[in-house]
């Protein structure tokens, strides 16, 4: 009998509003996806600037409000992940982004997330901590998605700024990289010699 209080008690945790709001940002992503197939640009931006601004507002208000959750903690960074390598995905599929630019994109993710299980599985439980450059990577690449919406949607013609932010945005993707491999592998060796 004691039980149930406890499960609706962790229910009542997991349903906090920032953790609604990061699964609100998952939904949208299909829908993303689809307005991208279909061309229509405008949208596809505005649900794009939507999800980064519920991003921002999720992760305040679990801070300001303690309300941070391990659910939040894993869904959250998946959702910015998924929706920023559908886009990356969808805008190379429509030539509205060169293609070397979004395998590079989606190995950095590859290699995190296979290095994050093999650390996971083998060395010790994976907490998700993101490093500076991984977070400057990732911010740079919001931007230039979002330049690249912009492009394509006519607001703006971008078409001079793009090539050189796809390499700069490439160097952050590839130091950010490495820098998660000598961090974890610095981890996973000290936590072999204890």
């Amino acid at each position: 009998m004691l039980e149930q209080p406890q499960a609706a008690d962790t229910t009542m945790k997991l349903m906090t509003l920032p953790n609604l709001i990061t699964i609100i940002r998952a939904m949208l992503i299909p829908v993303i996806a689809y307005l991208l197939a279909q061309q229509m640009f405008d949208e596809a931006l505005i649900l794009f600037g939507l999800c980064a601004l519920g991003d921002l507002i999720d992760g305040h208000l679990a801070r300001r409000w303690n309300q941070r959750t391990r659910f939040g903690a894993i869904a959250d960074p998946l959702a910015d992940k998924l929706t920023m390598l559908t886009v990356t995905l969808m805008l190379a599929a429509e030539g509205q982004l060169p293609g070397w630019f979004a395998v590079a994109v989606i190995t950095r993710d590859i290699v995190i997330v296979f290095g994050a299980l093999a650390f996971h599985f083998l060395v010790h439980e994976f907490e998700m901590a993101p490093t500076l450059l991984s977070k400057l990577n990732t911010a740079l690449e919001f931007i230039v998605l979002t330049a690249v919406l912009v492009h394509a949607a006519q607001w703006l013609d971008l078409s001079l700024l793009l090539m050189p932010a796809y390499f700069i945005v490439t160097a952050t993707i590839a130091l950010s990289g490495l820098n998660y491999v000598w961090v974890w592998g610095r981890r996973a060796r000290r936590s072999m010699q204890r």
